[in-house]
Order: C-alpha cells, then structure tokens, then sequence
C-alpha cells in the first residue's frame, strides 16, 4: 500500500506484524538514556549526526530475503535491505553500529540507534573526533 507523505511523495507501506510476531527476538540491549547523559559530562562540543536511512545500509542474510516478501498487482517483490518495521530492525542495526564505531564508543562517540553524537572538551580535539567517524 502507499501512503502519500505530507510533501506529496508517496510512500511505500507493508505490514510485519505477523512476520514480527514469530521472529525470535534479538535481546541486544540498546544503550540506557541516563548512562549515555554521563557520558558528556565533561564535553563542551556537539555535533549529531542523523542516519535517516541508515537501516537500508544493512543487508538482509541471504536465505532470510523471502520473509520480506510483498505482493502488488505488478509481482512479488522482496527487500534486499533491512526495513525500519522488522522487530529486530532496531537491535541489529544498533550492534552494527556498536560495532563500526567500537574504537570510539565512550570515548568522543555515542550511538543511539541511528543516531550518532562526537562529543570533545576543546575545539581541536572535536575536529579530530569528527574526522575520525567521517573517515
């Protein structure tokens, strides 16, 4: 179905809910708002980057394609990119995450699902942090 978004494109809509409700779960903890807020204590500099789509840069196993299946008087079709409504979506995107950014993590970097925020004390030292994420 395609839903039409307030600048008048349209939007492509599919319902999991069957899907998400027979997919074992992924218990990859995302990270606690108030561990993260401690973390920045001693920082001055922010910059937070949004990865809008940042869950269509992760490909979907091969073998595991099929669930994603959708039909449409055109065909079947099929993702070959994790989609924001899968219920695992969310923990396998936060562990890739965790994971590019584990040299990082706690030290000039947070994520937060899709968001990334370089945290610095001084000017230099966040323009050698923003250059380290952007590399």
């Amino acid at each position: 179905m395609f839903i039409k978004k307030a600048d008048g494109s349209l939007r492509l809509v599919v319902d999991y809910q069957k899907l998400n409700e027979v997919t074992v779960k992924d218990v990859y903890p995302l990270p606690r708002q108030d561990n993260l807020m401690a973390k920045l204590r001693k920082a001055k500099i922010f910059i937070k980057l949004d990865l809008q789509w940042g869950y269509n840069n992760i490909r979907i196993k091969e073998g595991n394609k099929w669930k994603t299946v959708f039909k449409t008087k055109y065909g079947s079709f099929e993702y070959l990119v994790m989609l924001f409504g899968l219920t695992n979506a969310p923990a396998a995107f936060q562990q890739f995450m965790n994971n590019l950014f584990r040299d990082l993590l706690d030290i000039s970097v947070v994520v937060y699902l899709n968001n990334i925020l370089i945290f610095s004390k001084d000017p230099a030292e966040h323009s050698k942090h923003v250059r380290e994420v952007l590399h």
